[in-house]
């Protein structure tokens, strides 16, 4: 015993050479993001993708770990974990993508090509293809670009008979951006049904739209053919992930739109085998979690620092639930100009600066925002802490 002590304790003492110490143990000892002089933040923004979004809980790590031990066969792969994802969803079929905005690009790929290799090889040139797709004027956004990629173009309507009106032989899809449903005259469930009417594949970008749970399996219920969600938000999977959902058919073309078919608009739409199974995991992970308690904890954490911001005199706060996209308690924190002599914008600058470093939640100007969900156990604390020093020094 004595002897076997002793050897360990000396190879303890030895340089990490030769093997004698796991690689990955050694690289769980450094510590990245300071050599590198990038410094992490407490998140009270949001699943904001220059923000890095959200954290993979453990056992998706773990399914990261995993499959990067092992080769298999990429479609192959693709085609069991789409069918596992679709099975816990609850739709016709499924599969990963490198992220929504990827999502966009190929599910409208797939309704302009279906499975025609001709097409499929020749986009962005659309010759022999339809190419308009109807949107919305209150749905235009930054992700048009996306969509636009395949070489398509978009017809604006307002009002349901302007949409029907629009409808001719040249019309290939029907875009849906999600968070604008209540901007719109065409709501949600009347856009879904209009498609079918026509025989138009109507395609739901609902990236940010979770939670809750139930929007997951909502809009292909309610009949739209393809549905996004971003994987990488509320469903907490890796950030450059997301799901395509929707009928199999445009899934199927979907995915030979994409990579690894070499000669394909989507080849650089690359998700590795540690995304899709990872991806698959957060799902599992998400659909299973007690999601009411959750909200609760939302509550608690929202409360703890809100009442750090009132001990404040001059400091009032509002929370608001915003009616879809990021669908969970934000705190609006009110500055009194009057009594707190500091800015929004200078008091958000003092909480990223300091330590911890805070985000918040970015292009507020009437009031500094925060949201508690992408917060870990114990971070609440500190964020209530930190914004009353800073909102006190400035009273």
């Amino acid at each position: 015993m004595a002897n076997r002590r002793s050897f360990l304790q000396t190879i303890a003492g030895l340089p990490v050479v030769g093997g004698l110490v796991p690689a990955h143990a050694a690289a769980r000892r450094r510590d990245f993001f300071k050599e590198l002089g990038v410094r992490p933040f407490l998140n009270a923004a949001g699943t904001y993708t220059m923000l890095t979004a959200s954290l993979m809980p453990p056992e998706a790590v773990a399914a990261i770990e995993y499959s990067a031990k092992f080769y298999v066969n990429l479609n192959d792969l693709q085609e069991a974990v789409g069918k596992r994802i679709a099975q816990l969803i609850g739709c016709e079929a499924a599969m990963v993508t490198a992220g929504a905005a990827s999502a966009l690009t190929l599910g409208t790929a797939a309704c302009m090509t279906g499975k025609n290799s001709g097409f499929i090889r020749r986009l962005p040139d659309t010759a022999g293809m339809k190419t308009e797709v109807i949107v919305q004027k209150s749905h235009r956004y930054g992700y048009d670009h996306a969509v636009r990629n395949c070489g398509v173009k978009f017809v604006e309507v307002v009002t349901r008979e302007d949409l029907e009106r629009s409808i001719n032989s040249n019309t290939v899809m029907m875009l849906f951006f999600n968070d604008a449903d209540p901007r719109g005259k065409i709501r949600v469930a009347e856009f879904a049904e209009l498609g079918k009417k026509h025989g138009i594949p109507t395609f739901n970008d609902a990236a940010a739209d979770v939670p809750p749970v139930e929007n997951l399996s909502k809009y292909t219920k309610l009949g739209f053919d393809l549905v996004t969600f971003s994987g990488g938000k509320g469903l907490r999977g890796p950030q450059s992930a997301g799901l395509l959902l929707g009928r199999r058919d445009l899934i199927e073309a979907a995915r030979l739109n994409s990579s690894p078919n070499s000669d394909s608009i989507g080849r650089g739409h690359k998700v590795n085998k540690e995304e899709m199974l990872a991806m698959m995991v957060a799902v599992e992970s998400y659909v299973k979690r007690d999601h009411a308690a959750e909200w609760r904890e939302w509550e608690r954490r929202a409360k703890v620092i809100s009442d750090a911001a009132r001990s404040v005199k001059g400091v009032t706060v509002e929370q608001v639930v915003p009616e879809i996209a990021n669908h969970t308690p934000t705190l609006r924190i009110h500055l009194d100009k009057g009594v707190v002599k500091i800015g929004v914008a200078e008091a958000v600058k003092k909480l990223r600066e300091g330590a911890p470093s805070i985000e918040c939640v970015p292009g507020s100007r009437e009031y500094i925002g925060m949201t508690v969900w992408m917060l870990q156990p114990g971070d609440e604390k500190q964020v209530a802490r930190r914004l009353r020093e800073v909102l006190r020094s400035a009273g």
